[in-house]
C-alpha cells in the first residue's frame, strides 16, 4: 500500500508526495504555507477520489506524465515516466490505494540519528 509523506521544501512551506508500494514517489502536490492545510488536502483527497481527474501529458523529452485534477484545481502533477503504461500503472495504484493510505509526517527536523 501506498503512503502520503509530508515534508517541508527549502523554502520552508509544506508538500506532501504520495509514494507507491515500492517507495516511488508517484506524484508530488503543491506548496502549502501551513502544515495543516497540507494535512486537510490529503484527507479531501482520500475522501473524493473517485471525482478526481488525470490530465496525461507527454513532455518535450518524449517522457510521460499526468496532472491530478481535484474538483477542477490543479491538485498535483506525476513524476516523469518512460512509457503510457507505466504512467497508467501509476494512475491505477493511486486510484486502488489512495482512499486507504497512511499519512506520514517527516516535516519536522527531528534526526533519528544523532552526531
Amino acid at each position: 500500500m501506498g503512503a502520503f509523506v509530508i515534508s517541508k521544501r527549502y523554502n520552508d512551506e509544506y508538500k506532501f508526495v504520495f509514494t507507491s508500494r515500492k517507495g516511488k514517489v508517484v506524484f508530488t502536490s503543491l506548496s502549502y504555507e501551513l502544515k495543516f492545510e497540507c494535512e486537510d488536502d490529503i484527507e479531501k483527497f482520500k475522501a473524493a477520489i473517485e471525482s478526481a481527474e488525470f490530465l496525461k501529458f507527454k513532455s518535450s523529452s518524449g517522457k510521460f506524465y499526468f496532472k491530478l485534477m481535484l474538483e477542477g484545481n490543479h491538485f498535483a502533477t506525476s513524476r516523469k515516466y518512460t512509457t503510457s503504461l507505466r504512467l497508467q500503472k501509476g494512475i491505477d495504484e493511486i486510484i486502488r490505494y489512495g482512499s486507504k493510505s497512511e499519512v506520514l509526517d517527516f516535516s519536522g527536523n527531528d534526526f533519528v540519528f544523532l552526531d
